[in-house]
């Protein structure tokens, strides 16, 4: 009759050798003293091909084995013990098993490392779901910047007399949507232009949503007639209404094509920069005020006026342009006023190109856009 204890016994036995892990135990070099069935199943390998004859590093993937010797070794070594760390073990037929692996030295008397156990998990199921989260993470990222690239999209003010051009850099080191944008559309069609560009504070869907909002109510807004100041004070209340773009910062200007009038506000933005036949670029400064709601009691905004020859051209731009962490505002400034004064002659489209081959790949990581209008030498007549 088979005794309770020899029941105990055969249990315990079959759960090692039938437990959902594998179970080793190994030498301090490595080499390998015992496996369980599960192990063997996991692996298509046998006892005949392990025991004594191979060490656990050896049955890592190349990278594994590098791992070993410059992580799990050490650790092993200093504190006793590694956790959760990732490896492949290489099957006996070339193919990888993804794991998540668990060791502890066992010592002796003389505190001698002696034993390595070794429990090891299958990280199959781990790995399929990191990898479809991966690549569902990716396709949250690609319709989002299609998202912002249609809000960002719309046919540019076309008429004698003007040309136009914009451009839309993401940042390099950020892989999220933003919330900088541009616009330029017909106030007067074929006489008046609206230009815009503004820098929602933040990242992410929810700054490329305030993004949206914004944009679709300047456009609203412009078409009520409102000049750039009183147009800065409706967004203002707009954004404090709707609770949406605060610190939002903007530019927003007209540009009549018949007298050469630019009329303009600045919103906490970078100022404008004018290139006029003749003279020197120059930035803007006048027409500021602070970022949308950004005051606990607003206050009426400015704008200013500026007459402009024909071959004059405004240049916006968000503050990705100007800023980086390496170097002060002031040295960007000088920067884009160069550009800018390289291919003062040339076209909108041109223009725009020459500010942004000028900036190395990799260097920002902010958005950057950027917003040309030339006024054609041969206008429109009335």
């Amino acid at each position: 009759m088979t005794s309770e204890g020899e029941l105990l016994e055969d249990t315990a036995e079959d759960l090692f050798e039938s437990a959902p892990c594998g179970y080793l135990a190994t030498r301090p070099d490595g080499t390998i003293v015992r496996v369980n069935r599960t192990f063997e199943e996991w692996t298509g390998m046998s006892r005949e091909d392990l025991l004594g004859r191979r060490r656990f590093q050896e049955l890592l993937s190349p990278g594994g084995r590098i791992y070993h010797e410059t992580h799990i070794a050490p650790l092993l070594a200093m504190q006793g013990s590694a956790r959760e760390i990732a490896v492949e073990i290489v099957r006996a037929d070339g193919s990888r098993l993804p794991a998540l692996v668990n060791a502890v030295v066992r010592r002796d008397a003389d505190d001698r490392p002696r034993v390595v156990r070794i429990t090891v998990f299958d990280a199959t199921d781990r790995r399929r779901y990191e990898q479809e989260l991966l690549k569902a993470r990716r396709r949250d990222r690609e319709i989002a910047r299609q998202l912002q690239q249609s809000m960002l999209s719309g046919a540019l003010p076309v008429a004698p007399g003007l040309d136009v051009d914009v451009a839309y850099r993401p940042a390099i080191e950020e892989l999220d949507v933003g919330g900088d944008w541009y616009d330029a559309f017909w106030l007067d069609e074929g006489r008046t232009a609206g230009l815009v560009v503004g820098d929602v504070v933040g990242r992410g869907i929810e700054a490329a949503a305030a993004m949206g909002q914004l944009r679709s109510a300047v456009r609203a807004l412009a078409s009520t007639g409102l000049g750039p100041a009183a147009l800065l004070d409706a967004l203002d209340a707009f954004t404090r209404r709707h609770g949406v773009g605060a610190m939002t910062t903007v530019v927003y200007a007209e540009l009549d094509l018949d007298g050469g009038e630019l009329r303009f506000a600045c919103a906490g933005h970078p100022p404008p920069l004018l290139v006029v036949p003749g003279e020197e670029p120059a930035f803007a400064w006048e027409g500021r005020s602070p970022p949308l709601d950004a005051l606990v009691e607003p206050r009426p905004r400015r704008e200013a006026h500026r007459r402009l020859p024909p071959g004059a051209a405004v240049v916006l731009y968000t503050d990705g342009l100007v800023e980086r962490r390496s170097r002060s505002l002031q040295h960007g400034m000088e920067r884009l006023l160069a550009q800018v004064t390289a291919s003062r002659d040339a076209g909108a489209a041109a223009l725009v190109a020459g500010v942004l081959e000028q900036l190395p790949e990799g260097e920002t990581a902010d958005d950057i856009c950027v917003l040309a209008a030339r006024l054609e030498r041969r206008r429109r007549p009335r």
